[in-house]
Parts: structure tokens; C-alpha cells; sequence
């Protein structure tokens, strides 16, 4: 166990949501705490991950490709499989990484009973170690901000060098928090530190994991130094977290 605020503490919190309450913690919705997660909450549940995909293709294809259709997926921070689930009907090649254990356990067993065969699940590592093939998609969603900026920025840049010639990213990042703005985002002093996780006071709490904002100028530059030319950018804010939701294509070879 990782000692609370430490760099890898996030993933124990993030493994402790995987044995605690995995749905809730993909999306803090009441309906989706264990406890009452019935049929119907979690058809709910998969229902988003069927419009989040679709929200990818329609960007992708409207900003980046307009005939892109990817054969080959890569998801880092899959979690239960929300949205490896429509990523198996949409290409041959589909492949699930998360720090979590349980997680993928629980992702195992919600493509086992849709008898989904062309998902891969793997426990994934800041050097993604687990396998060496290139993707036509690599996507990550609400999952950098609980890595702090530092694993993050290293880890951005290898899922970049997984995307085959003409290969399109898809990941979204948290630059600020909306009680930042009579500063403009930027924050006060006094908040300057990074914001760690912290003890968690019972079995019965909720782990409490990092949100960690990434420095956009980084970002853009690691993208630039990989060759990439022509990227867009989707706003996005979850409870007051500021985002961007980039979308970028590597030159064809």
C-alpha cells in the first residue's frame, strides 16, 4: 500500500473503488452505488458508454477523418467496461488497460456475458509494458486527472507513440477548476500545491483519490515534438472540473 498522497496512491484508492463500489465509481450517480445497481440502472449505465462512443465518431469524423473506422482500440483507464462494450462492436482488435484489478475483473465479466471475444483485458503500468502493437484508437476519458501531472505527462506521451501512421487519439485532460475563475483558472497561492489523496477514516468511507490538473502548454508541446498537425479540442466540465477533451490524428505514414 502506497502512503496517502504519494504518487501511486491514487491507484490503491482507485483499486479500493474497484472493490467497494465499481459502477459508482466510474460515475458518481446514487444510481449507481452497489447497493441499489438493479437491471434497469445498469442498462442505464452501458447506455452512456454506447453515447459517449458515438459522440467520438461524429467528432473524429466531422473534425479529424471523415472516414474513420477504426479496426484496432486501445482504452487506458477502461475501468468496468463502459465503454469497451461498443468499442468491441465497433472494431476487431479491443484493448482494455487499468491499474485496478478488480475493475477489470468486473470488466471481464460484463464482456463474458455479452460473449464479447476480441476484448483484451490488461493491468496497465506507467510504461503500458503489457503489449507492443500500435492502435488506430487510443482513448482515455476522466482518467489523467487522478494521475498526477508528472506520471501523466509521460504517460500522454507513450499512448501517443501506440497510434499507427494516420492513427487518431482521443483523450481528455482537466487544465482547471471553475472556483478558479476570478483568477482566470489560475490558482491562488494558497492552492498552489498538489491536490493529494487523503486517510480514508473508516472501512465504510468512500476512497478519496487525487485531482490532478495538467499544464495545457506540456501537453501541446508533446504533441507537436510527435509530428502531430491537426488536432481539435472539446471543452468539458465535470462538477466544476475544467477540461479539454483532445482529439488529434498522427501524420500517415
Amino acid at each position: 500500500m502506497n502512503a496517502p498522497g504519494s504518487d501511486m496512491s491514487t491507484d490503491d484508492a482507485w483499486e479500493a473503488w474497484g472493490r467497494k463500489d465499481p459502477y459508482f465509481g466510474v460515475i458518481t450517480d446514487p444510481r449507481y452505488r452497489r447497493t441499489g445497481l438493479d437491471a434497469q440502472a445498469r442498462d442505464l449505465f452501458f447506455a452512456t458508454g454506447q453515447g459517449h462512443v458515438d459522440y467520438l465518431l461524429a467528432t473524429i469524423r466531422r473534425r479529424i477523418d471523415p472516414g474513420f473506422a477504426p479496426r484496432s482500440i486501445l482504452d487506458f483507464g477502461c475501468g468496468v467496461g463502459r465503454v469497451l462494450v461498443p468499442f468491441a462492436a465497433l472494431a476487431c482488435d479491443v484493448v482494455g488497460l487499468d491499474v485496478s484489478p478488480s475493475m477489470l475483473d468486473e470488466a471481464r465479466r460484463n464482456c463474458d456475458e455479452r460473449q464479447l471475444r476480441n476484448v483484451r483485458l490488461l493491468v496497465s503500468d506507467d510504461r503500458l509494458s503489457g503489449f507492443d502493437e500500435l492502435f488506430d484508437l487510443v482513448h482515455s476519458c476522466i482518467v489523467f486527472q487522478h494521475i498526477p501531472a508528472q506520471r501523466g505527462r509521460a504517460i500522454f506521451s507513450r499512448l501517443i507513440e501506440r497510434l499507427r501512421p494516420g492513427g487518431v487519439g482521443a483523450i481528455q485532460l482537466v487544465y482547471s477548476k471553475a472556483r478558479y475563475a476570478p483568477t482566470q483558472g489560475i490558482p491562488p497561492p494558497e492552492s498552489l500545491h498538489r491536490i493529494a489523496a487523503e486517510d480514508v477514516s473508516s472501512e465504510d468511507s468512500d476512497p478519496i483519490i487525487q485531482m490532478n490538473p495538467y499544464n495545457m502548454t506540456e501537453v501541446l508541446f508533446a504533441m507537436q515534438a510527435s509530428g502531430i498537425g491537426n488536432f481539435y479540442t472539446d471543452f468539458t466540465d465535470h462538477g466544476g472540473e475544467l477540461g479539454v477533451f483532445l482529439f488529434f490524428q498522427m501524420p500517415p505514414g
